[in-house]
């Protein structure tokens, strides 16, 4: 089925080459020359990866340290008990506790941006997976969420700083957030970059063939731009 896009994204169409292949620089300077949106449009990664979702030994999935951030404040969340809740407070975790934030979550409220837990509370919190799963905001060791005490100081400074989590979804698609139209331009290839590394680091040794299979960028509402997979050094 043919999506059918407004006046507005055809236009943008029209200000660059469809067919062609950019390198991360130039398509970086491309998507904001095509956004049209009045917000601060966020910038996008899209990759179709070349691995089979129905096997458990090519599941991709991780996490990405932006260097320069998201461009907005992220919330961190924190269920923890004793000692490592202190610590997430004096961390500067935005929400931190046990019984009494699982039962506030397992009403409904989930407005925070990222979840964590420590080990010892993975069996008590298991019951907010209807709400937190639906969500991508349920604590996994996978997605580097479930945190050692003596590591929650650092992974609460990296969320805050711009930690990103990828995953594949049904349909061989990996879809991340990288920054905003208004970055520098260099900060966003930079972020991009960040990320296209950090998926390539997370190769499951069970993938055959080309790994990354396509790359395209975008804003929010803007068209997408493929990239170059040659100047990307991607396998």
């Amino acid at each position: 089925m043919t999506v059918k896009h407004g006046k507005k994204y055809t236009e943008a169409e029209k200000l660059f080459d469809t067919n062609k292949d950019f390198e991360l620089a130039e398509a970086v300077l491309t998507a904001k020359k095509t956004a049209f949106a009045k917000f601060d449009e966020s910038v996008e990664l899209h990759l179709r990866m070349g691995v089979d979702i129905r096997n458990a030994n090519q599941q991709v999935r991780g996490v990405a340290l932006l260097p320069h951030g998201l461009g907005k404040q992220v919330r961190v969340l924190v269920f923890a008990q004793g000692e490592a809740e202190r610590s997430a407070r004096d961390s500067g975790a935005d929400f931190v506790g046990n019984e009494d934030l699982i039962k506030k979550v397992e009403e409904g409220w989930t407005e925070f941006d990222i979840a964590m837990a420590t080990p010892d509370m993975m069996s008590k919190i298991s019951k907010l997976g209807k709400v937190l799963g639906r969500k991508g905001l349920m604590p996994n060791p996978k997605a580097g969420t479930v945190v050692q005490p003596s590591d929650l100081a650092r992974t609460i400074e990296e969320a805050r700083k711009g930690r990103v989590e990828f995953k594949l979804d049904k349909t061989n698609l990996i879809h991340v957030v990288a920054g905003k139209k208004s970055f520098d331009d260099q900060k966003l290839v930079d972020n991009l970059a960040a990320v296209i590394e950090a998926v390539e680091k997370a190769k499951p040794t069970g993938a055959k063939g080309q790994f990354i299979k396509s790359a395209t960028i975008s804003t929010s509402m803007g068209p997408g731009i493929k990239l170059d997979l040659k100047s990307l050094n991607v396998t």
